[in-house]
This record gives structure tokens, sequence and C-alpha cells, in this order.
């Protein structure tokens, strides 16, 4: 399921993710805009934060606190 998520980004944006963090905010963008259902969407999140995926949204967050 990953890899079908890298090959998406890379296919994309003509380049790798510079990070997994990269990938994780790839896969909401992909939720947000319908192209991924949630439970998809909660697989990809959930195995990319369990490898130390952070999204751009959840730094934000923290940055405000």
């Amino acid at each position: 399921m990953i890899n079908e998520l890298l090959d998406a980004f890379e296919m994309e944006h003509k380049f790798a993710p510079q990070t997994i963090d990269n990938l994780l905010d790839y896969c909401q963008k992909k939720y947000i805009h319908g192209e991924i259902d949630l439970k998809t969407y909660r697989d990809l999140y959930n195995c990319l934060h369990e490898k130390g995926a952070v999204s751009a949204h959840e730094m934000s967050i923290e940055k405000n606190f």
C-alpha cells in the first residue's frame, strides 16, 4: 500500500519524496481531494505515523503551543 502511494507521488512530482513526512502530506492531500477513501487513508496514515512521519498540519499546531 505504501509502495503504491510512493509510486503515485513519484509519478505526479517526477521525483521521490525527500522525507517520509512529505509522503504523509501527499497522502492527506489525496484524501482531501477524494482520491482515496477513509479506510485507505487511515491505514496509510497509521503506517506512516508508526514509521515516524509527522504531517505539516501537526507541526504547525505544535508551534502554536
